[in-house]
């Protein structure tokens, strides 16, 4: 038998348990991986609540978890290219990586490259996807200015690279703790709170190109108050927002590909892209993974240990 999160009701952090449940079997073109460790993500536990049924329903009982990482254990037929024993990372669309194994298709998993952290490889695919999607949304080039909220996040500090890469100025919006991480990679930080209007008019005399809000509250009125381009102005999480303003929501759905996730890995594994772990929790402490994760204040990413 494997093991995997499960949950019955929407509700709190209490209502996720680990069960049995039948290890999962290959079918034509799908491989089944034992996996090393997955990624949580801000989107499950809203999923989870029930705060985004409207948008994305459950079922139940439900399962979580798209990002993974692990070793290649049965192969369908059809498959080819792939051997078992190898291993990769790669993502599941059917919430289901909180778990010993997943079956996925062949084409959702790509070889973790060598000497990529496992807890980095598991954690990649939501954060890193969806951070590509809001700096294309806002069409983000070298000598733009552009800023970032939440920018210490699991999403927020792989954009703020990903950025820095492009050539662009970026400034960070996230507590003082993480202003020297912003710093060591290329960014300016900014305290969030009150007065963060003339932070931000003092950190950028020239003007804001474009802004990416992976945090909600009030980000995106601030972005459109300092004369942000509203087709230059992307959130992945205030949904309100975009229909008052017209602003973007591009996120995971508009990169989330096996190529951008391949790109994503070989930035990381050469270095690149730094991802930084805040915490490992073993499967059975799914409850205690997120609550750190609904903290809101952790830097980088929170991965499960099946």
């Amino acid at each position: 038998m494997a093991r995997a999160v499960k949950f019955d009701r929407y509700g709190g952090i209490d209502e996720l348990r680990v069960v049995e449940v039948p290890t999962p079997t290959a079918g034509p073109g799908q491989v089944v991986v034992a996996v090393v460790a997955a990624g949580i993500n801000p989107g499950e536990a809203y999923i989870r609540s029930g705060a985004m049924h409207d948008r994305w329903p459950s079922t139940f009982p439900s399962g979580e978890g798209s990002d993974f990482a692990g070793r290649i254990v049965e192969l369908g037929a059809e498959v080819g290219g792939i051997e078992v024993g190898d291993e990769v990372l790669g993502f599941t669309d059917d919430r289901a990586s909180h778990a010993t194994h997943v079956v996925v298709p062949f084409a959702q998993v790509t070889p973790k490259p060598a000497g990529l952290d496992w807890d980095v490889a598991g954690a990649l695919y939501v954060a890193g996807t969806t951070a590509f999607a809001t700096i294309r949304a806002v069409e983000a080039n070298a000598g733009d200015t552009v800023v970032v909220s939440g920018a210490a996040g699991g999403v927020g500090s792989i954009a703020v690279q990903l950025l820095r890469v492009r050539g662009a100025d970026v400034i960070g919006i996230a507590s003082p703790a993480n202003h020297d991480w912003l710093r060591k990679v290329g960014a300016t930080p900014v305290a969030y709170g009150d007065g963060l209007i003339d932070r931000l008019r003092a950190a950028a005399p020239n003007g804001v190109d474009a802004f990416i809000d992976t945090f909600g509250a009030d980000y995106v009125d601030i972005a459109v108050e300092i004369g942000v381009p509203v087709e230059r102005i992307d959130t992945i999480i205030n949904f309100a927002a975009v229909e008052k303003y017209g602003v973007k929501a591009d996120g995971n759905a508009a990169a989330g590909t096996i190529d951008v996730l391949t790109e994503l890995a070989d930035l990381a594994a050469a270095g690149t892209v730094e991802v930084p772990i805040a915490g490992a929790y073993p499967l059975d402490q799914v409850q205690d993974a997120y609550r750190e994760l609904e903290q809101r204040h952790t830097r980088g990413k929170i991965v499960l240990h099946p």
